[in-house]
């Protein structure tokens, strides 16, 4: 007989507890926006933090609330923002779409190296040594160890000839390899650009002949030949200006050290 009253006392108490359970669920529960769960379901899921806000989840929960815009989920590009912008009755407004950039044109055999680095592939240990520019010489090239590739979950990087290339048709925008790179040396451009100066260098021209076959020397001729003024050399490093540039090619054309190339 213990044993039965026991078995019916265990009983009554899980029934009453899980009532208790069902009462407590209703009456703490939280009302989800049906519309966070509409624009969750049509975010690309990548959760990459592209859009300024903690994952998917995030950015679902601040365009419902107004406090995001419609178009800022990158990897979902303009169908997930006309998806959006359907379920919050608005227009999703185009914008400029980007893509990463390696500044870098130091393949192998055409940079020099101040010593034959044994260590952890890892860029960011690398940096560590020979002043922070690792076994460059170069101190804003890239180091090709791929802390870059590790970061892009689009698999849109990959090491190739010893620097990061970025495979332009799989990239989103979401700019993680740059958060990555500690030479700072991946940014973004606009997915339409054509030219753009694969270097990062402001060592002087003199300088940068004696390490890198490929390095800009700041010789002005893409400057002076430029038919829109796009182009200007700052620190002995041309820059382009991307809403002068009428993607004529001229500049990568002439340039002595090709290192203004065509992103496509």
């Amino acid at each position: 007989m213990t044993i039965i009253w026991a078995i019916v006392i265990l009983g009554a108490l899980g029934l009453l507890f899980g009532i208790l359970l069902a009462i407590a669920g209703k009456v703490f529960a939280v009302e989800v926006d049906p519309k966070v769960e509409a624009i969750r379901a049509v975010c690309a899921g990548a959760n990459c933090g592209a859009c300024g806000y903690p994952g998917c989840d995030g950015y679902a929960a601040a365009v419902a609330a107004g406090e995001a815009p419609v178009n800022a989920c990158v990897p979902g590009g303009a169908a997930a923002a006309e998806a959006i912008g359907e379920i919050m009755g608005t227009s999703a407004v185009g914008g400029e779409t980007y893509v990463a950039f390696v500044r870098c044109s130091g393949i192998c055999g055409h940079t020099k190296e101040k010593f034959d680095y044994q260590g952890l592939e890892s860029c960011l240990a690398a940096t560590r040594l020979g002043g922070g520019s690792g076994a460059n010489v170069c101190t804003a090239g890239c180091m090709g160890f791929g802390d870059c590739v590790a970061a892009c979950s689009f698999d849109a990087m990959h090491i190739v000839d010893g620097i990061a290339q970025v495979d332009w048709d799989k990239c989103v925008g979401c700019m993680k390899c740059a958060e990555a790179c500690p030479k700072n040396l991946i940014t973004k451009v606009p997915s339409t650009a054509t030219d753009v100066v694969a270097c990062n260098s402001t060592d002087k021209g003199a300088v940068v002949t004696k390490y890198c076959d490929y390095g800009c020397i700041g010789c002005m001729k893409c400057v002076k030949e430029c038919p829109s003024d796009a182009i200007k050399v700052e620190n002995f490093l041309a820059v382009i200006d991307q809403e002068k540039c009428v993607n004529c090619g001229h500049c990568s054309d002439i340039c002595p050290r090709h290192c203004i190339k065509d992103i496509r």
